[in-house]
């Protein structure tokens, strides 16, 4: 569980991240890299980030 916990902070990270430099300077990572919403891989990416972050927080509540 401590491989899927690190996993899941790395991701939030990099979400967090992508946030702030679309917040400061209008720069999304994931459209960048991956296409963002409009392609399957950028769509998939989000979700997983989002996956990880709800992960996380019901790690936090009920550990």
């Amino acid at each position: 569980m401590k491989i899927i916990a690190a996993i899941a902070s790395i991701l939030i990270i990099i979400g967090a991240l992508n946030w702030g430099l679309y917040g400061i300077a209008k720069i999304d990572i994931v459209e960048n890299l991956f296409g963002g919403w409009n392609n399957k891989i950028g769509r998939i990416i989000y979700i997983i980030i989002g996956v990880a972050g709800l992960y996380s927080l019901l790690y936090v509540i009920f550990a």
